[in-house]
């Protein structure tokens, strides 16, 4: 099953109302579905559903001493950059817990073959974007938002997800969730 680790943001109106907006851009742009909107902690690709106990402790161990903890959602930007857009979202800030959980995770999920990523940006993916087409618009809608709060969000658990491609978009279950 292809799987990842994740903090679920959800239905945040804010965001929902960004997302309406985007949609009147002209080009080859994947909106991600409001429920389905979250930060990723770790993408693990196809795992062995033999793995799930073993992810599970990892996590755990991972988020030892995080209690729950407030975060804002604010500004708007594109990886890999704004010449070559592929991912838009949302900037993801806090005080450094989810790049202490990240950062354990990434430790720990390399002992059992897991791929070491090159860094972790607390982000918050809304859209995929398609070609270039539309490209001028994009730019303005991110100078339009770049600086824009969308709220907090409430930070009490970590979830192991998994995600069933389908033509018209993924569809995410969660495994496991440990609460923080």
């Amino acid at each position: 099953m292809r799987a990842f680790i994740a903090i679920d943001i959800g239905e945040k109106e804010e965001i929902v109302e960004l997302l309406k907006e985007l949609k009147k851009i002209k080009g080859r742009i994947k909106p991600v579905e409001p429920e389905n909107i979250h930060l990723t902690l770790k993408f693990l690709g196809e795992i062995d559903e033999g793995m799930i106990s073993k992810i599970k402790e990892t996590i755990e161990r991972s988020v030892e001493g995080i209690s729950p903890f407030k975060a804002n959602l604010s500004g708007l930007g594109v990886f890999p950059s704004i010449n070559y857009m592929r991912v838009l979202w949302i900037g993801f800030k806090d005080e450094g817990q989810t790049k202490k959980i990240a950062g354990e995770l990434e430790k720990e999920l390399h002992k059992y073959g897991f791929k070491k990523e090159k860094g972790f940006t607390p982000h918050v993916t809304i859209a995929r974007i398609k070609s270039k087409e539309g490209k001028e618009e994009i730019r303005k809608f991110i100078e339009r938002y770049k600086e824009k709060s969308f709220g907090e969000v409430e930070c009490n658990q970590i979830r192991l997800k998994k995600s069933i491609l389908k033509p018209e978009g993924p569809i995410y279950k969660t495994i496991e969730e440990i609460k923080l």
